[in-house]
């Protein structure tokens, strides 16, 4: 078995000044992406962990940990609740970066529907730690990326939309994630710094120049793509995001002229 990595990096320069990522097919058949680092590579899967693991059995160990806790509960629902040590918050914050590594390269791959997955998982995390680690400065060292997270999850959501033109769908995501940057500040009592917030005038720049743009919905009974549209923003909303994909694909499919659209029609 080969283990020098020289091959694979040929012809596949560092650039520093971008992200550089790909996606491949692993040994075991299935796509990976790879992540070009200066004096290398990661390597990560599309699905699960992004090492592959799976502790205890389970997705990650975020996942191992929401099981204590509510087995905790289930146990002891008078005594004193579930909480996280210091170590176990840095494990998850090992885990949590590896997520962070692989939600940037499905961005720039542009596969907007698993970015949207994985900040939604970190997004989760946060919560996680904020509702059960036992020291405060835990709860601020994974909270403080919060509004950066909830904007490239709201930049995973809202751009499928706004390809597909549909401005006002857009702009309902964006606000959806305006109001939880506004919350998180609300929370911290730096409302007042809010125009110092970056990923929040990021938002709400892009929602205002979206809703500029949209022109206005003609009153008609809707046709296959309208309801299909419908559908996409509602899956977005539900958090099914391989739904949303798939809706994605099926609406730029009916969108096609007939005659580049594929039928299994027999005429």
């Amino acid at each position: 078995m080969a283990r020098d990595i020289s091959g694979i990096l040929e012809g596949w320069e560092f650039d520093p000044d971008q992200l550089s990522v790909r996606i491949i097919k692993g040994d075991d058949g299935r796509e990976k992406i790879q992540m070009r680092l200066e004096l290398g590579l990661l390597q990560m899967e599309m699905d699960g962990r992004p090492d592959g693991l799976r502790p205890e059995g389970l997705e990650s160990w975020l996942e191992v940990y929401r099981q204590r806790q509510r087995a905790h509960q289930e146990a002891h629902p008078d005594a004193a609740p579930f909480q996280l040590e210091a170590a176990d918050c840095q494990f998850l914050l090992r885990e949590g970066i590896q997520y962070y590594h692989r939600y940037l390269s499905f961005w720039h791959l542009k596969r907007y529907e698993l970015c949207a997955r994985d900040t939604n998982r970190n997004l989760r995390l946060f919560k996680f730690v904020r509702d059960y680690a036992r020291r405060e400065q835990d709860k601020r060292q994974f909270d403080q990326w919060r509004p950066y997270v909830i904007m490239m999850h709201t930049r995973a959501v809202a751009t499928p939309l706004v390809e597909m033109s549909d401005f006002e769908a857009a702009a309902k995501a964006i606000e959806a994630g305006i109001g939880g940057i506004r919350l998180f500040l609300e929370e911290y009592h730096q409302s007042e710094h809010a125009d110092q917030c970056a990923e929040l005038t990021h938002l709400v720049r892009w929602r205002d120049e979206l809703l500029a743009q949209a022109p206005p919905r003609p009153v008609e009974p809707p046709d296959l793509v309208t309801q299909l549209r419908e559908q996409l923003a509602k899956a977005i909303e539900d958090e099914r995001f391989e739904d949303a994909a798939g809706l994605r694909d099926e609406i730029r499919r009916q969108q096609q002229s007939p005659f580049q659209r594929p039928t299994d029609e027999k005429l």
